[in-house]
This record gives structure tokens, C-alpha cells and sequence, in this order.
């Protein structure tokens, strides 16, 4: 697949976006200003990227608890998802929803969710709703490896084959459901071939390499725009915070430092700097400085966060479904 460099630096600047908002989100949090639960994608940022570099505006994403990095890759504001998790009146959901429903219909964001598995069926109604209006917007699914064990995963994968839906199911395999591995969680290694169930490509790919992630999203998002049905791609990664910001340790009661220290040797922002940088795609000053303007970016989001009002008391009964 041919990709600009223009491009390339695009998906560059989109993981150091989400790198360096997580890594505010511990700071902030740990001051407590970030009430409620964060489940941070640190060390997952070339999935999200990749996929959602393919998709157009009016393409669709359901996303998890762990939805920062997706919603960030479709596009969001880092300034109103700030204020979201503040809590305040000016964020995506007015300070109703918090970390894990961030939403913008108007740029195919149809919800973080705080429930395992339950992106999976908002996901095939978009897609049937595609499919009914004859557009060709497609869908794409993210979702981690403990919820392929869910009802809704076999169901939603069993709907989407039957009817030949434009979704991309997207796994994003960072070896834990919560505490649990996926070595006492599953008896496969591969979630990938659960695809062969329901008559649909299943491929299994780095999910660290968001050059990898890109052209296989590509593909399979080709397939589905043309009218071809889904495709399942499960992208092996890790998450380097703990389940949740409160995880002791970083989840060191379920896994060992020296495993932890291992993926973050695999960093997918580092090893695609590394590698912008070997192709003279980019300098090391050049770099230095998306970091540096990335940074000022986030910082300028909690400072609006910082300014913005708390909804008022009457707020509650606004935008209630009766």
C-alpha cells in the first residue's frame, strides 16, 4: 500500500498525541482531578492510529473502557476530552459521561463503553445501517481479548458474516482481561481464528507496528466499503499502566516487572521514530519538536479543562431520554 510521508508523520504526531495526553491523564489523576475510573492506553498506540487513519469522517468507531487512544485517532479535541474527564460542563458529554463515554456523532464517534463487549452490537447496527441506506461508510470495532469470550463477540461476528456488514473487528490483544492472561483465559493463542467460524478473513498481526496496522486495516476496510463483509484483525499488544490508574504498581500483583519492561522495549512510537528517522523522513530535531508542539497542545487542553465550569445542579435533567 503506498503511504506520503506526509502521512507517515501524520500517524507520528497522532501516537504522540495520545502518549503524551495518557501520560497527563496520571499526572492529573493522581492530583485528583480526574474523578471516576481511567483506564489508560499507554503502549497500545499504533492500533487505534493505523485503523483509524483509513477510515474518512463519516466512517464509524464503537470503542471500550480503555477509549482515549481511539477516539483521539478519529479525531477528537483533546480540549473537550479534557474537560470531560474534569468533569466539567464543557466537555464531549458535559461532564456526564467522564473517561469511559467520551462521543461525537458528527465525527462518526459513536461511544467509549464502560461495558466489556458492548461496542460489539452498536457496531453491527451501524453497519446494517450502512448497509440498509446504501452508503459506504464502514465500522470499525475495537475491542480487547477478554470480550472475544463474550455472548455479544460471536453473536455480533455470526450477524455480521450472515449479512455481509462493512465492520472491521478489531482486537486489541494486550495479553489481560483486567488481571486474568490470556493463558488462563483462553485456551487458543490466537484470537484471529475464531474468524474461520463465521466464513470471514482472521489475521493476526504486531499490533505495535502501526505501519502493519495500517496497510492490514487498509485492506480490510477496502473489502468492506466494496461490499465484501467483515474481516477479524487481532492486534498483539500491551498495555504498560495498570488495568485502571489506582492498579497497584502498575498491575505488578499479576505480572512481573521484567515482563512489563519487556513490551516497553517494543514501543511503537520509538520504533517508528527510529525508523522515520533511518528513511530521512524525519531529524531528530524535527521530531523533537512534534513532541514539543504536541505537549503545548495537551497542556493548552488542561488549561481549558482548568477554566471551564462544572455543570450546574438543573444540568441533571437535561439530555435524559423519558
Amino acid at each position: 500500500m503506498n503511504i506520503s510521508t506526509h502521512k507517515m508523520i501524520e500517524l507520528y504526531r497522532k501516537m504522540i498525541t495520545i502518549r503524551l495526553f495518557e501520560e497527563k491523564i496520571v499526572d492529573m489523576y493522581a492530583r485528583g482531578l480526574v474523578p471516576g475510573l481511567a483506564h489508560l492506553y499507554v503502549g497500545e498506540e499504533a492500533v487505534a492510529t493505523g485503523v483509524c487513519a483509513n477510515l474518512r469522517k463519516e466512517d464509524y468507531i464503537t470503542s471500550t473502557h480503555r477509549g482515549h487512544g481511539h477516539v483521539i485517532a478519529k479525531g477528537a479535541n483533546p480540549k473537550f476530552m479534557m474537560a470531560e474527564l474534569f468533569g466539567k460542563k464543557t466537555g464531549y458529554c458535559k461532564g456526564k459521561g467522564g473517561s469511559m463515554h467520551i462521543a461525537d456523532v458528527d465525527i462518526g464517534i459513536l461511544g467509549a463503553n464502560g461495558i466489556a463487549g458492548g461496542g460489539l452490537p452498536l457496531a453491527i447496527g451501524a453497519g446494517l445501517s450502512a448497509k440498509m441506506r446504501k452508503t459506504d461508510q464502514v465500522t470499525a470495532c475495537f475491542f480487547g481479548d477478554g470480550s472475544s469470550n463474550n455472548g455479544t463477540f460471536h453473536e455480533s461476528l455470526n450477524f455480521a458474516s450472515v449479512h455481509r456488514l462493512p465492520v472491521i473487528f478489531v482486537c486489541e490483544n494486550n495479553t489481560y482481561g483486567i488481571s486474568v492472561s490470556q493463558k488462563q483465559h483462553q485456551a487458543i493463542q490466537d484470537v484471529s481464528i475464531r474468524a474461520v467460524a463465521y466464513n470471514m478473513p482472521g489475521v493476526t498481526i504486531d499490533g505495535n507496528d502501526v505501519m502493519a496496522v495500517y496497510e492490514t486495516a487498509g485492506k480490510a476496510i477496502e473489502r468492506a466499503r466494496a461490499g465484501e463483509g467483515p474481516t477479524l484483525m487481532e492486534c498483539k499488544t500491551y498495555r504498560w499502566r495498570g488495568h485502571h490508574e489506582g492498579d497497584p504498581n502498575q498491575g505488578r500483583r499479576y505480572r512481573t516487572m521484567e515482563e512489563i519492561k519487556a513490551w516497553m522495549e517494543k514501543c511503537p512510537i520509538k520504533r517508528f521514530e527510529e525508523r522515520l528517522i533511518e528513511e530521512k523522513i524525519l531529524t531528530k530535531a524535527k521530531a523533537k519538536k512534534v513532541w514539543e508542539e504536541v505537549q503545548k497542545e495537551i497542556d493548552d487542553s488542561v488549561e481549558y479543562a482548568s477554566q471551564s465550569p462544572f455543570p450546574e445542579p438543573q444540568d441533571l435533567y437535561e439530555d435524559v431520554y423519558v
